[in-house]
């Protein structure tokens, strides 16, 4: 089986096309070497594969028929990703998360309102007084 039909029947990309795109940029290796598109897979190849931040490591197990639901796919493939990789992406969202909190930058809409509502109740205060 090619390999971007594989990692798209073990659901780790959600079109073929994209798992195409991931081949030609030189994202896939299969046993240590680039992978193009059109590399046949075996059981017992190795697949290392870039994906969001993330580098997984998978063991082929076996070739699917077909696309398979998300309770079958270990039966596949063996994910030997490790931890850390999962924890570095966490670390990256919480950083993200730490330069750009809620609430600072340009108002929302909501802000906005809020604003509008308040300068509007000092003019009526100012022409009541």
């Amino acid at each position: 089986m090619r390999i971007d039909k594989y990692l798209w029947c073990v659901r780790y990309y959600k079109t073929r096309n994209i798992a195409t795109e991931a081949c030609k940029k030189g994202h896939i290796t299969v046993n240590g070497q680039v992978a193009k598109a059109s590399r046949e897979v075996y059981p017992t190849d190795n697949i290392t594969m870039r994906k969001d931040q993330i580098v997984y490591k998978l063991t082929v197990l076996d070739i699917p028929q077909n696309r398979v639901g998300a309770k079958l796919v270990d039966i596949y493939r063996r994910d030997q990703t490790p931890e850390e990789a999962f924890e570095h992406l966490e670390l990256l969202k919480l950083a993200k998360s730490h330069y750009r909190g809620n609430g600072t930058g340009r108002p929302t809409k909501k802000d906005l309102r809020d604003i509008t509502d308040f300068l509007d109740y000092e003019d009526d205060e100012e022409i009541d007084g």
